[in-house]
């Protein structure tokens, strides 16, 4: 049995919280928060402690740690786990600053220790099947990629102001997609952005609407498009064209009943938010790093791969600022070690 410590009892870390609590391998021993009334409230949903997060890292009897706290607080909660012989899951974004996720990686590379980075839609089982197709050749050669990810909303403005910009905080989940089903990151990121959705986004300094193209050097193409607000619900869409063929994974819908009449053909909206979407996703994620921990194999969405997005978030945010390409060997560089 793992026993795992969550620090974060916000929205997704009640996500996490019912994934660990549900799986017969792993069982919540304590949850720390910033406030302190929300450890205590999803503490005692799940039977577990409220504690704090130093608490938690320093006992023994924990093998594992989920953090789901604020993007700022990652690198340092994830070189203390570490430091203190736990396995670590951290929800995305690495950190919000490349060097400081860097100097993380180099840290946690020297002590052996599992640490995987939340990029739940991996396995979200129809982007897996997608993958499994293209692994088996079903379609040849990948040869051109479109990933669609448009929010029914956007997020408050005060959440906006900390979480990094659109291309750190919500392309990011798009940039590791991109490099799960292409295999490597890409030579060169060109991005635009606006303000469409909401002028205070524009204010603030970040873009609601945006598009990047991405290059690799066999000459493949991938096209990411992320919008903060689509009126018909939570869009989610890949698309893969290959030398002999295409795969498609489409929306969830609300329901599969389609109406044909006269009139036309009408069919259900998406579902509404992640929540609906992707928590079968969480649960297999949970699972995965439960098998890798228990088994010694390597997590399958590791810390270099974090920071790799993030290295592509930095390219794709420095792309629309300049109005120019950037290649992703400059932003990688100080990545290798």
């Amino acid at each position: 049995m793992l026993n795992v410590g969550l620090l974060g009892a916000g929205r997704i870390g009640r996500v996490h919280a019912q994934a660990i609590a549900s799986h017969p391998g792993s069982k919540l021993i304590a949850v720390s928060d910033a406030l302190p009334e929300a450890a205590a409230s999803l503490a005692s949903d799940h039977g577990a402690a409220a504690r704090s997060s130093e608490e938690i890292i320093a006992d023994p009897e924990i093998g594992a740690v989920l953090i789901a706290t604020p993007t700022d607080t990652h690198s340092d909660l994830i070189e203390a786990a570490t430091g203190a012989g736990k396995a670590v899951l951290c929800e995305k974004p690495v950190d919000l600053d490349l060097k400081r996720a860097t100097e993380c990686l180099n840290t946690v590379s020297e002590r052996g220790k599992p640490v995987m980075i939340g990029f739940n839609r991996r396995f979200d089982p129809n982007f897996a099947t997608l993958k499994a197709g293209l692994d088996a050749g079903e379609i040849g050669k990948a040869e051109l990629l479109s990933i669609t990810s448009f929010d029914p909303a956007p997020p408050p403005l005060s959440y906006v102001k900390v979480s990094g910009g659109l291309f750190r905080d919500m392309m990011i989940h798009d940039f590791d997609m991109a490099n799960f089903l292409m295999g490597d990151v890409p030579e060169t990121i060109s991005a635009v952005g606006s303000s469409l959705v909401d002028a205070e986004i524009g204010a603030a300094g970040d873009v609601d609407t945006a598009a990047v193209t991405m290059t690799y050097a066999d000459g493949r193409i991938a096209v990411i498009k992320n919008s903060r607000r689509a009126a018909y619900g939570y869009d989610q869409r890949v698309e893969l064209l290959g030398s002999q063929g295409l795969l498609q994974a489409q929306n969830m819908l609300e329901n599969t009943v389609v109406k044909s009449t006269a009139d036309g053909v009408v069919g259900a909206k998406p579902t509404y938010f992640f929540l609906e979407r992707y928590m079968p996703a969480y649960r297999v994620e949970w699972a995965a790093f439960v098998d890798a921990v228990e088994s010694g194999s390597e997590v399958p969405v590791t810390l270099k791969a974090g920071v790799a997005a993030l290295a592509m978030a930095e390219a794709a945010t420095l792309s629309a600022r300049a109005g120019k390409p950037v290649r992703m060997e400059e932003i990688l560089k100080p990545v290798a070690k």
